[in-house]
């Protein structure tokens, strides 16, 4: 599949490019830049692109979930069809390998097949009916009908750290068509080549579906989420980033006329405690395992394990020991951009820079590449009042940190601020030892591991890769899995309507074939008029 880089605004089924041609598609791992000029959203292209979400709302929304998921496994179709000029450009973007890129976008491809079962399964509009009761005493119940229907537009703002499968037809993008909900993608800057490949095969995809013109925009430029995030038809925000970017959002949305919600996935140490009975039996392997998950993809994912906890012992040293080793293994590795090189160095700095905190492997990396570090502290940096420890550095470092006993560890743990995750290596009898301490992690993380390493999140119905904050802003959702549609869905309630005006989900002879709670049983029996 070829395709042409213009560089031009997807706004309404069209190409535009009012503004200056003046953004550049920076090759990640020797700065080459691409010759194709990029041209930057102007504020009336944001409101234009906004206009036309808002006009296919309207028709989108009252699309049969079949019909839908029909539209979502052609996006799939058309991102699998993408050859080899499309892997190299984003490889070139990114620095990530070929092997990383086909397994990302089988996710992403995946994840839209996912949703679009979910949209026949019908469960996602929990229609409820609870029949009227005319002849209740002492007063009769109206006939009274919910079902989910889609906010309306949403704002996608891409990831830098994962192209395909959180940028422009990631998760937030999907989940928001299968609502019901058009979007306007904010393309991210660092990989714009990589937008405009997916963002034509999702214009092609539209043209062979039938879906409105407008159900799909994306805008590109380095100034433009104010103006997106402030446009009064935007309902919900979807965004993947740092705490900076995220509250920056958050922020912008509470102030307006209308507030409006940001799901913003932004800051988590992921911390991982290395139980005593675990570290006995198997420190070598958790030491070589641990060493894999920090450094995966130079450690540029949300759920890197960046705090490893573990409690004075000899064999807790030989972890320590193995673990400088296994780290010291890892060869210097390019990062996605400059940008984020550049944080990472200074987020090691700013650790190196405070009393009680020493390098155990690190140092200078080559040019225009990062260094995996182990870095070790004190245990009474974790209640610094800063809460310097539980600042992400995003990057392959994690910070080891042994306490005298389980006493202060369980003190930490109820003080430490929202994760995504939160690991326990352990065996049978140090889980049975603190059953207690499983309850107050449920208060503090979105995913709870045992015996396992939280990078790979695995796209399933069950899966939350969210949890409370700074690790998002809404600890009620998630960014991966087919409960992420709740994000941009409202329940409705119909009152006495008659059954032709109702929507198909909530029609006496159920249409849809689904699921439904009619006087508090689940049946997919018809309701008799």
């Amino acid at each position: 599949m070829q395709t042409s880089i213009t560089g031009q605004q997807f706004i309404g089924g069209q190409r535009t490019a009012t503004g200056e041609a003046q953004l550049r598609s920076i090759a990640a791992a020797d700065g080459h830049v691409h010759p194709t000029a990029f041209f930057q959203a102007t504020p009336e292209e944001v409101q234009q692109a906004v206009a036309a979400a808002n006009r296919a709302y309207s028709s989108y929304r009252q699309l049969s979930p079949s019909t839908r998921a029909d539209f979502l496994e052609q996006i799939a179709a058309e991102i699998d069809a993408l050859g080899d000029d499309f892997i190299a450009d984003v490889v070139r973007e990114t620095a990530l390998p070929a092997a990383r890129i086909m397994g990302e976008r089988g996710r992403t491809s995946g994840q839209l097949r996912l949703f679009a079962a979910v949209l026949r399964r019908g469960d996602f509009l929990d229609a409820r009916i609870d029949p009227a009761q005319p002849d209740r005493s002492p007063l009769p119940r109206a006939d009274i009908r919910l079902v989910n229907i889609g906010v309306g537009p949403v704002a996608v703002f891409g990831a830098s750290n994962f192209p395909l499968a959180f940028s422009v037809a990631g998760g937030d993008t999907a989940s928001a068509l299968a609502a019901g909900c058009p979007v306007v993608v904010k393309a991210h800057s660092s990989h714009m080549i990589t937008a405009e490949w997916v963002g034509q095969a999702i214009e092609r995809a539209i043209v062979k579906t039938g879906m409105p013109a407008g159900v799909f925009n994306m805008v590109y430029g380095s100034r433009v989420g104010e103006d997106l995030v402030r446009a009064p038809d935007i309902k919900a925000v979807g965004f993947t980033g740092s705490l900076s970017g995220g509250r920056a959002l958050c922020d912008l949305a509470a102030a307006r006329p209308e507030p409006i919600p940001v799901f913003a996935e932004m800051s988590s140490i992921n911390p991982v405690w290395m139980m005593p009975q675990a570290l006995h039996v198997r420190h070598a392997s958790l030491a070589k395992d641990l060493a894999g998950s920090v450094t995966m993809g130079c450690g540029q994912f949300c759920t890197n394990p960046g705090l490893i906890l573990a409690i004075d012992s000899p064999e807790t040293e030989l972890f320590i020991n193995e673990l400088q080793t296994a780290m010291a293994a890892i060869p210097d590795q390019v990062m996605l951009n400059r940008q984020i090189l550049g944080h990472y160095q200074q987020g090691i700095a700013r650790l190196l820079a405070t009393p009680g905190i020493t390098q155990l492997h690190g140092g200078e990396a080559a040019e225009g590449k990062a260094r995996a570090h182990v870095l070790r502290a004190t245990p009474e940096l974790l209640f610094h009042p800063e809460k310097l420890l539980e600042a992400e550095v995003f990057g392959p470092a994690t910070v080891v940190v042994t306490v005298p006993n389980v006493e202060m560890l369980q003190r930490f743990f109820h003080a430490i601020q929202g994760q995504l995750t939160i690991t326990l290596q352990g065996e049978p009898d140090d889980l049975h030892a603190h059953p207690e301490l499983l309850s107050a992690l449920e208060q503090r993380s979105g995913r709870l591991l045992l015996n396992g390493y939280p990078t790979g999140v695995e796209v399933c119905d069950a899966m939350v890769h969210g949890g409370p904050y700074p690790a998002t802003s809404d600890a009620r959702g998630t960014s991966v899995g087919t409960l992420s549609i709740r994000r941009f869905l409202r329940p409705v309630c119909f009152q006495n309507y008659p059954d032709t005006l109702l929507p198909p989900a909530l029609q006496n002879s159920n249409p849809l074939g689904i699921l439904r709670l009619i006087d508090g049983q689940m049946t997919r029996a018809p309701l008799s008029n």
